[in-house]
């Protein structure tokens, strides 16, 4: 393996933000936005595949967009089962297992199946895994950890940062080593709150449908740039 190979994060999480603003530009319903955020999302899975990056997570519905007009919400849960219907044999063949990570309870029936079955057609692939956030919040994350490990009868005094990690609703994934958020916005916005302590940040003004490989090589440059020390301090060959 090169030393650029091993600059390539292994964990890439996204918020892809500007599908509304995306279609009013052009005088559409922002419901053509998100549709046209899906297919920038199908483009993004297969660069990350040709950049051997394993993991990459992406928020599309956080739980605060509830509060958005009924017609949007409604509007992205269909189209949410239209994707799977389009985009699942598709996902396999390119070799990705797709993960829903989030509260599953106060969506429909419909949709709990569709995710259901996406996760259950794709999860002997290994050569990417899509963490889909859906009604996700980062402290809804926190919380259910911590009471998943009060159920589960762990004492109060062995609850370290690990052991809480152990019960977090992508336990099964490193933590993102690159975050990027398309739109021109510059905050977390309640995404991933515990795993992104030690992530770097790229922020594009690059709005979400617009999106593509070169957007994404100009993340993972600046990522490459970055001297990540993790909290400590790196010596040089003299002081170790």
């Amino acid at each position: 393996m090169t030393s650029e190979s091993k600059a390539v994060p292994r964990h890439v999480a996204i918020v892809m933000d500007g599908n509304g603003r995306w279609a009013k530009k052009r005088f559409l319903p922002r419901f053509f936005g998100h549709k046209q955020g899906v297919d920038a999302l199908v483009k993004i899975v297969q660069a990350c595949i040709d950049r051997e990056i394993e993991y990459l997570t992406v928020f599309a519905f956080s739980s605060e967009n509830w509060k958005r007009p009924s017609d949007e919400v409604s509007g992205l849960m269909g189209l949410v089962l239209a994707a799977v219907s389009r985009y699942l044999a598709r996902m396999g063949s390119m070799g990705v297992r797709i993960r829903i990570v989030g509260d599953r309870e106060a969506v429909s029936d419909k949709l709990r199946n569709a995710w259901n079955e996406a996760e259950n057609a794709t999860r002997h692939n290994t050569k990417l895994t899509l963490n889909v956030a859906f009604n996700y919040g980062g402290r809804w994350d926190i919380v259910q950890a911590a009471k998943a490990a009060i159920k589960a009868g762990v004492p109060a005094e062995q609850i370290t940062e690990a052991k809480l990690s152990e019960f977090m609703a992508m336990s099964y994934a490193p933590d993102p080593d690159l975050f990027i958020r398309t739109g021109g916005e510059v905050r977390i916005s309640n995404f991933m709150l515990w795993q992104v302590a030690y992530t770097e940040f790229v922020f594009s003004d690059c709005l979400w449908p617009e999106f593509g490989e070169a957007q994404l090589d100009a993340a993972i440059q600046a990522f490459r740039e970055r001297d990540r020390r993790f909290g400590g301090v790196k010596l040089s060959p003299q002081e170790a």
